[in-house]
């Protein structure tokens, strides 16, 4: 039984996620109220209802405390996890058993990634912020909302599935041929599409092909930014919800030889398209935030459909089911860009996203010729939230004028900013106005100058800033220019043609029974499958003895993870036939281990360690680094799962050796 809410702090609901059990208890608590004309209330409503006590207690405590409680169990076991993000709170409920809190806190991390790629800038007002997550139009809120939902489902299971997820770091793909063809494959798409006159002013920054969730080749061109692995999970997630794909089979069967007519006499060995029973399952997934029971997909249902939120849930799996995304349609994402004039979290790109064959994807992010208002846009809300975060905290309520060159800096260049805007379709009256209020209060002599009485208009004018980031980057007259089809059908008749076959990399040490090795640096990770099929084998076996193999390697991670946040980087433990070992360390660039130090431990209340929720490791490799100035710290990781009749010596000396034989492999760079 599981549930996500975000809610204003006035108790309006903005987004829920729930699965049937939840839905099911929900029904059977509210199923014989009524309202006025004698019908059921909508579904959303009934959320509404449930979660306002907790809401308003909430926000009450932080009116009158300044300090909430982060979660609480009830009397039947049910678990909630709060965290409030400027003015929306999220609210994570698991009622089965299967999720802790750290869970339960990961996954409103997640969420709130979700939301800062979707909406950019936006996140920063959360008077916008709000309008965004709920339109007013019904339609538009049902079609986001599903969207919003399914990518919560995806990454559920990805998180369950895909040990990628599980230590959030992307899993490459190595071989010694397909290391020499990286380059030949990933690179001719970036550089022939940029020399084109049919891209609309994009420019492609990276091209990378996913083979399921694995990364089979990755190119950057050569004035790109790096791309996060942060961000590349989340774009994994968006690509696996609108193609979703099975990996489970065994690709290396002759019956799953396909033969594509665009690439002549080559075979390419690749799964099988997702059986339609998967298919249906996965768009229910998608939709199972909207009161629909499992049995009303399988077969009979089990209550008649008398909410209108229901009846639209089973309409929308239709749609979902009869028109998948269109390909040639970019998705809008905003993303951490670091560029010499600076870091920018937020940057706007369009993603295609083009199935080569099933469940092997090519990926395109471009830059958009409009890029430049976005670092304009930031620079003048990274100084407006600064000083107003000044004056809030100043016990004097005072910042002195003089020397402070960021907000001359914003007085010089504003009314350029503005008068530009003027001359393009972007509406700028009420960021004129805001501006302005600003400036009489700031500059004038009459005014307050630079006291807490300006928090009120640092506020207006970072939300007409964010306004403005609207108009430019999420309105719908925004996204007109874009890569030609004819341009991502030659990007794609590219890529299949230099595309070769490729073998999982695979080592052998007697007793080692699975391993994890993750570059923290680069944010990648290598593994052994581990398949849960019985229709196909891994170096595990099949079904049952992976699956209590994987169950392991799950329990070892969050174990990890405990003690990691503690302040320990090396953990050992034995359970029952099973030895488990967990390392952390640091290198410099040729390879040579540095100095264990103690690193510092996290309160119990901090985000949860990974990457997605936040990147914790990019903190501990700039902490390590004070003391190693002089040269490049590279942070790795590496969990073992051994045999509990191999002695504690042979483990250690196979761990070291292994991450000996792993390192070169790491080395191999993606271009």
């Amino acid at each position: 039984m599981k549930c996500l809410l975000v809610a204003s702090e006035s108790a309006e609901v903005l987004f829920y996620w729930t699965d049937n059990e939840f839905l099911l208890r929900v029904q059977e608590q509210y199923g014989t109220a009524r309202d006025e004309d004698g019908r059921p209330p909508a579904f959303e409503d009934r959320i509404n209802t449930l979660f306002a006590p907790i809401i308003i207690s909430c926000s009450t405590l932080v009116d009158r405390l300044g300090d909430s409680y982060t979660a609480f169990s009830t009397e039947n076991n049910d678990t909630y996890v709060l965290h409030q993000f400027e003015e929306c709170l999220y609210i994570a409920v698991n009622g089965d058993g299967e999720e802790s809190e750290d869970d339960l806190k990961r996954k409103i991390y997640v969420m709130k990634k979700f939301t800062d790629v979707l909406f950019g800038m936006v996140t920063l007002s959360s008077a916008l912020f709000r309008k965004e997550l709920r339109p007013q139009d019904t339609e538009q809120r049902r079609v986001l909302w599903l969207h919003l939902q399914g990518l919560l489902e995806t990454y559920s299971r990805l998180r369950e599935q895909d040990q990628s997820f599980l230590v959030e770091a992307v899993e490459r793909l190595i071989s010694t041929p397909i290391a020499r063809a990286v380059y030949r494959v990933s690179e001719p798409p970036g550089k022939q599409l940029n020399s084109s006159s049919e891209r609309a002013g994009e420019e492609v920054q990276h091209a990378f092909i996913l083979v399921h969730t694995k990364l089979l080749a990755f190119y950057s061109s050569r004035n790109a930014s790096t791309l996060s692995a942060s961000d590349l999970l989340t774009l994994m997630v968006m690509v696996q919800h609108s193609h979703p794909s099975n990996p489970e089979i065994d690709e290396s069967s002759p019956e799953h030889v396909q033969h594509d007519t665009t690439v002549g006499s080559e075979l390419f060995y690749t799964p099988e398209p997702s059986p339609t029973d998967n298919q249906a399952e996965l768009s229910r997934a998608s939709i199972e935030g909207s009161p629909m029971s499992r049995a009303s997909v399988e077969g009979s249902p089990m209550f008649q459909f008398v909410d209108p939120d229901i009846q639209m849930a089973e309409d929308s799996l239709q749609t979902l089911q009869m028109s998948p995304p269109d390909p040639a349609t970019p998705t809008r994402v905003f993303l951490e860009t670091t560029l010499k004039e600076g870091f920018y979290p937020m940057m706007p790109h369009s993603m295609y996203t083009l199935p080569l064959w099933p469940g092997i994807t090519l990926v395109l992010l471009t830059k958009i010729p409009s890029s430049h208002m976005a670092m304009s846009i930031y620079h003048f809300l990274e100084t407006v939230t600064k000083l107003e975060k000044r004056l809030s905290d100043s016990k004097e309520g005072l910042v002195p004028l003089r020397g402070h060159a960021p907000i001359q800096e914003l007085r010089s260049k504003m009314d350029k900013f503005i008068r530009v805007l003027g001359s393009s379709e972007i509406q700028t009256s009420l960021l004129q106005n805001a501006w302005v209020e600003f400036k009489n209060r700031a500059f004038n002599r009459g005014g307050p100058g630079l006291s807490r009485e300006l928090v009120s208009s640092c506020k207006k004018l970072r939300t007409q800033l964010c306004g403005v980031f609207r108009q430019c980057f999420l309105s719908e007259g925004c996204r007109t220019q874009r890569l030609s089809p004819s341009l991502q059908d030659r990007a794609l008749t590219m890529v299949q043609d230099k595309l070769m076959d490729w073998k999982e990399f695979l080592l052998e040490f007697p007793g080692l029974i699975h391993f994890i090795y993750v570059d923290r640096a680069m944010g990648q990770m290598i593994a052994p499958s581990l398949n849960m099929s019985e229709r196909a084998s891994s170096e595990l076996g099949k079904g049952p003895l992976a699956h209590y193999i994987k169950s392991k390697v799950w329990s070892l991670v969050g174990t990890a993870r405990r003690y990691l946040q503690k302040g320990y980087t090396t953990v050992t433990q034995r359970d029952g036939d099973y030895y488990f070992c967990y390392f952390l360390w640091f290198e410099n660039e040729t390879g040579y281990k540095l100095e264990v130090v103690d690193i510092p431990s996290l309160p119990d209340d901090s985000a949860p360690i990974g990457m997605l929720a936040w990147d914790y490791y990019r903190k501990l490799l700039r902490y390590y680094s004070k003391t190693h100035s002089s040269e490049v710290v590279k942070c790795y990781e590496l969990l073992t799962v051994h045999l509990g009749v191999i002695p504690s010596d042979y483990v250690l000396q196979h761990c070291s050796q292994l991450a000996r034989k792993l390192w070169e492999p790491s080395r191999i760079p993606l271009l």
